[in-house]
């Protein structure tokens, strides 16, 4: 199922989601490698990765609310409390906006830094500059803001693993597996049952009427 189901995420929306995830680690690591080695040659090269990823990160966060805005949103797991799925809503958005603004503001940082070294995207194209004026200060600006929102990201996106790994493998509700490609419809079929009664304990049957 490639849409978004009632109960469940589909197919499109899941591969968004782990792709995204999974690069946002690669720019992690490669926002600080640079640092670790000496070799300008490789320091150049590590840096275009990082800017490369960070514009594929861009086109999937917003092609990821372009979806979104043309899907229904799954309803709220009968695990989630009304404040719990609130909460985890909030999460979402706030990691959804994140996603733009902070490729946009490495965007920002290359286009004001005095070395006007060009972005070569996955030395396929040259992704031009946005206008704006080169300044060190300016420059220093934007690499605050990038720095800064790189460790909020960081520090949401941690927090949002692990509350699903709670959910995971210490509540055990099953709503991990609602972004499984694979369980998907089996997992919004143990959710949505996990907390109805079991009708047959609820109501047990009568014995059979023996005749006098």
């Amino acid at each position: 199922m490639l849409r978004n189901g009632s109960s469940s995420y589909g197919l499109v929306a899941i591969l968004i989601h782990w792709t995204i995830a999974a690069l946002f680690v690669g720019q992690m690591l490669l926002g600080v490698a640079p640092r670790w080695v000496a070799s300008m040659a490789l320091q150049f090269t590590l840096i275009q990765w990082h800017k490369s990823f960070g514009f594929l990160i861009l086109a999937l966060a917003a092609l990821r609310l372009l979806w979104a805005a043309t899907n229904r949103w799954p309803r709220r797991p009968p695990a989630l409390g009304h404040g719990e799925w609130m909460a985890a809503k909030s999460v979402q958005g706030s990691l959804y906006l994140l996603m733009l603004v902070l490729p946009l503001t490495g965007w920002a940082l290359v286009s004001t830094s005095t070395l006007g070294v060009p972005s070569f995207a996955f030395n396929v194209v040259v992704i031009p500059d946005l206008p704006m004026s080169r300044s060190e200060a300016t420059e220093e600006f934007w690499r605050v803001i990038h720095q800064w929102l790189a460790y909020a990201t960081a520090a949401i996106a941690t927090g949002h693993m692990l509350a699903a790994l709670r959910h995971e493998f210490w509540l055990r509700d099953g709503i991990l597996k609602r972004m499984w490609p694979t369980r998907g419809n089996e997992a919004d079929e143990e959710t949505t049952n996990l907390r109805k009664p079991d009708r047959r304990q609820a109501c047990p049957t009568k014995p059979p009427h023996r005749p006098q």
